[in-house]
């Protein structure tokens, strides 16, 4: 019996998978180009641009991913009139909105902990700031930064099974229809979600352990 559900549910689910890939891809790429854009504009001199970025990373990071994602589907269009067009740009917009701010305090922090003595001895050999950023200390920071981005690589994968709640159709919105449908089939469709899961997962574990014992070797690429 549990074969022949298995059976059953298993090509349901497999129609999800796709808009799953999609989500995480759009999300990581986003993800990581505002943590870099948000990190750097942190450490800026200018004022308002700091005001602006602190803002964004307190909100995001202080205000759940659920409301987030709502507001960027239903109250934008209500409130303001602002349409994102899809579901789909919702979805990547508000986990990697959130995520990005996470991140950028990664960016931040790395990017401070390299050591002052870097930065003076770059002075000393005349470069300008910008190259002390792209020749020393960015290069070291990257490194730091590697072990977090990692775990932040998985995160978002979990995540990406927020969109069923604004109708995208992934791998938890088939496995709710199946659900629905069969609730004595709970246990089996929601088992075989998590299972999913876990090995879509597993290549971004190999990858995290792969960045970790690269930063641990001193190499940022």
């Amino acid at each position: 019996m549990i074969i022949n559900a298995i059976a059953e549910i298993f090509p349901t689910l497999m129609k999800g998978i796709g808009i799953t890939i999609q989500v995480l891809i759009g999300s990581i790429i986003l993800g990581y180009l505002m943590a870099f854009i948000a990190g750097f504009c942190r450490l800026s001199k200018n004022p308002v641009i700091k005001i602006i970025t602190t803002f964004y990373v307190e909100v995001f990071r202080g205000t759940s991913l659920i409301v987030q994602l709502f507001w960027l589907f239903y109250a934008l269009p209500i409130l303001f009139g602002i349409d994102l067009g899809s579901d789909y740009l919702a979805g990547v917009l508000a986990i990697a909105l959130n995520y990005g701010a996470y991140m950028s305090e990664v960016v931040r922090g790395s990017i401070l902990s390299v050591a002052k003595g870097q930065t003076e001895a770059a002075t000393a050999l005349n470069m300008s700031s910008f190259q002390r950023m792209r020749l020393v200390i960015f290069p070291q920071a990257v490194r730091m930064m590697l072990p977090e981005f990692g775990n932040y690589l998985i995160q978002m994968l979990k995540a990406t099974s927020l969109v069923s709640l604004i109708g995208m159709t992934d791998i938890l919105y088939y496995g709710d229809i199946l659900r629905s449908s069969n609730l004595s089939q709970a246990p089996t469709v929601y088992f075989l979600v998590l299972v999913f899961y876990f090995i879509m997962a597993l290549p971004l574990i190999w990858l995290t352990r792969k960045m970790e014992a690269a930063s641990k070797k001193g190499v940022a690429s």
